[in-house]
């Protein structure tokens, strides 16, 4: 089992999803790339353990894609 977040064209993210573990293929292309064919929105793995890009994704949250990093949103000022 992993994580993935959902992208919009800003690189915010949309919606957080459980879906199969990363190391499996399905349809023979990687998770990533079939999820994001799928729904049509880029997907990136996130995880709990923030092993992968840096912090556990929630909504809202903006994708660096430079950085390979999620970064959470900060507070109104």
């Amino acid at each position: 089992m992993a994580h993935y977040a959902f992208l919009d064209a800003n690189n915010i993210v949309t919606e957080v999803i459980v879906g199969i573990d990363e190391t499996e293929l399905i349809e023979g292309l990687d998770t990533e790339t079939w999820y994001s064919n799928f729904c049509g929105q880029v997907c990136k793995r996130t995880s709990y353990n923030n092993r992968i890009r840096g912090v556990y994704a929630g909504i809202g949250y903006f994708y660096d894609a430079e950085a390979d990093i999620f970064i959470a949103p900060q507070p109104a000022v």
